[in-house]
């Protein structure tokens, strides 16, 4: 999935999904680092997680996010 939405992100140009890595273009939103990492990316941000939906902040359904 991760692929996917970088292809998206970057138009189908695969040249960022090779040079830049996953754990850089998708963090894991659980661990501090990740969350570090997600805080600094250019919007739109790609998030990683496998939290249950439950564990999500009120917030964030309220967002404009895409799940």
């Amino acid at each position: 999935m991760l692929e996917i939405l970088s292809l998206i992100r970057s138009d189908g140009d695969p040249r960022w999904c090779r040079s830049v890595p996953n754990w850089d273009r998708g963090p894991w939103l659980e661990t501090l680092l990740g969350y570090r990492r997600a805080s600094g990316n250019a919007r739109p941000r790609i998030i990683s997680s496998h939290l249950p939906v439950q564990l999500f902040p009120r917030g964030f359904f309220g967002s404009k996010a895409k799940v």
